[in-house]
């Protein structure tokens, strides 16, 4: 017969390892879905080269943790990027994370046939150093894709 503690143990282990947290106290789904919503709405008040210049720049309200800000254009061009400035102007159509997959061309293809989506990859996380699985918010807005991840 199962001890009603260890039954109790169990059901809380099993309620945290499915926790919507992201691992290491890193941002969550809900807070990338957030950022990404709050970053659309950002570049509809406030246009496009100043909402890019505050993504890029890093601005509080747009950096949360592990989580930051990227927009790219629909041929993979990054036009802003909360965690490397360096990105900005190049085109990306053709990176692969370590298992070989296309993930800008994936995530640029994606948000032709939809307007908000999550996708999977790898990617080096700026807190860890480390490459990492990570999960992507995206948000179609006309010819852009605006883009906030959480590591796993």
């Amino acid at each position: 017969m199962v001890q009603p503690r260890l039954l109790v143990a169990a059901s809380a282990l099993l309620l945290l390892m499915s926790s919507p947290q992201a691992a290491d106290g890193g941002a969550t789904r809900a807070d990338a879905e957030a950022m990404v919503k709050k970053a659309v709405a950002h570049i509809k008040s406030t246009g496009d080269t100043k909402a890019y210049a505050d993504f890029t720049a890093k601005a509080p309200q747009f950096v949360d943790r592990d989580l930051y800000i990227v927009v790219y254009r629909s041929d993979g061009t990054v036009l802003a990027h909360g965690s490397n400035a360096k990105m900005v102007g190049k085109n990306l159509i053709e990176l692969k994370d370590i298992d070989g997959k296309a993930f800008i061309k994936e995530r640029v293809d994606m948000a032709k046939s939809k307007n908000s989506f999550w996708q999977n990859y790898k990617f080096t996380n700026p807190e860890t150093k480390k490459i990492e699985p990570k999960q992507m918010y995206c948000e179609k807005l006309t010819e852009t894709v605006i883009c906030g991840g959480v590591y796993l």
